[in-house]
């Protein structure tokens, strides 16, 4: 949520950059500064009422004590209809606070001068690409193929349990998910990310904090006796655990990780390249979180995306990664760099990671702050990234190296997998 004083002092910039996203932010912007006009307009009729109570509240003790009865008891009654003003007063007050902070809700956040301009996902800029495209022979197969030749996943039987969208992982292909999360987060780990193991159902706050709620819903799905949401990345508990909360500048930078199970509804996505592993309503995913001063955060931006970087690195997975443009990027993001790794057999880029600055965007929404050394208090800055997603990693991963004798394991990751090849 961006800063209402923020957009007070900079309304044309706010609405210029936003127009970058593609949001026409000229006429919700008036709307909001008029509202909080009025707001304030409530605000200062209740503060001077106040005072005035105040004031006859000394001066009707003051009479009591000089007996003077009379007078005293009549500014009893004044006092008394002041108090019945103020009520109502501080009533509208609250009904004017919620409609700023509604309003504000639907603002997303303001995107990077660095963010290219672009309304769709062919616009993004390419700004780094590493490895050698796999040459595999006409015989090779599509990941869904070997995993049925192999018997390590089972599409079917997750149609038969739940529906589509929840593959049935077993044998080796389970072993492999496993030996997947502990690599990335032992990498996590040795890069100082503090480990964590969140829920996986938060509530309404949690899903407002990171920005989620209200702009998700139909991609969340919705446990609704309980009012609580299964989580779409484990980005929404992890950084909801500094919610709430006043660091000292000195704790920065805070590095979380994570692995958890994710849910997706994926609303509108039928119909796109959803076979196999492609596109799944749950699957697995290690995410890394870091809360950092606001100087320090484009730093440590450039230092996840290097991390995610050496992760694919010691996959051995031909790689790029894009920088998003303005109409492809989330509601809540500054900057967001896509990794994409190449399914060969499927000959095409595959979405495996995004690693996003959102500045003080969720920091506003959290109320999660710090004071420098001087002890002024202001919003810190939230990034997070997938380190990594594993559906299309492990796409990847069977088809690039499939041979004739099985598909061969990086060494990296062999040590935990425990075998070398699928066969």
């Amino acid at each position: 949520m961006l800063q209402l004083n923020y957009i007070r002092d900079n309304k044309q910039e706010v609405i210029d950059r936003l127009a970058v996203k593609h949001f026409n932010a000229q006429a919700i912007i008036n709307e909001i500064l008029d509202n909080d006009d009025q707001r304030k307009k409530y605000q200062a009729e209740l503060d001077t009422l106040l005072a005035e109570a105040n004031l006859l509240a000394k001066q009707t003790g003051d009479l009591f004590k000089a007996g003077k009865v009379e007078q005293a008891n009549e500014l009893k009654d004044k006092s008394a209809a002041i108090k019945d003003t103020t009520k109502q007063l501080q009533e509208l007050l609250n009904k004017q606070e919620e409609t700023v902070k509604l309003l504000l809700c639907q603002v997303p956040n303001i995107p990077s001068k660095e963010v290219p301009v672009g309304r769709t996902p062919e616009e993004n800029v390419n700004v780094f690409q590493e490895g050698d495209i796999p040459a595999l022979p006409d015989n090779a197969l599509a990941h869904w193929d070997l995993a049925k030749k192999y018997d390590i996943i089972d599409f079917e039987l997750g149609v038969k349990i739940s529906g589509a969208g929840f593959p049935v992982y077993k044998g080796k292909g389970s072993r492999l998910q496993r030996a997947l999360i502990n690599f990335f987060l032992d990498e996590a780990v040795n890069a100082g990310y503090t480990e964590f193991q969140p829920p996986l159902l938060v509530n309404e706050a949690s899903g407002f904090g990171t920005g989620q709620l209200p702009d998700k819903e139909g991609q969340m799905y919705h446990v609704g006796i309980d009012n609580l949401y299964l989580i779409p990345t484990a980005e929404v508990p992890i950084t909801n655990l500094h919610r709430d909360i006043i660091y000292k500048a000195e704790d920065f930078p805070i590095k979380n990780a994570a692995y958890s199970q994710c849910f997706r509804r994926e609303a509108g996505s039928y119909g796109k390249d959803v076979r196999g592993l492609n596109r799944l309503h749950q699957f697995d995913k290690v995410e890394i979180v870091q809360i950092q001063h606001p100087d320090k955060s484009y730093q440590t931006l450039d230092e996840m995306v290097e991390h995610v970087k050496g992760l694919l690195r010691k996959l051995e997975l031909p790689f790029r990664i894009l920088r998003l443009c303005g109409g492809d990027m989330s509601f809540s993001s500054a900057l967001t760099y896509d990794f994409e790794v190449y399914s060969a057999a499927q000959k095409k880029w595959l979405e495996v990671s995004s690693v996003s600055n959102f500045e003080s965007f969720q920091a506003n929404r959290l109320k999660l702050r710090f004071k420098e050394k001087e002890g002024k208090t202001q919003l810190a800055h939230t990034l997070n990234g997938s380190a990594l997603a594993f559906p299309r990693i492990i796409a990847a991963l069977l088809e690039n190296n499939q041979s004739d004798i099985g598909i061969k394991i990086p060494e990296a990751l062999a040590k935990y997998t425990g075998y070398d090849y699928i066969n």
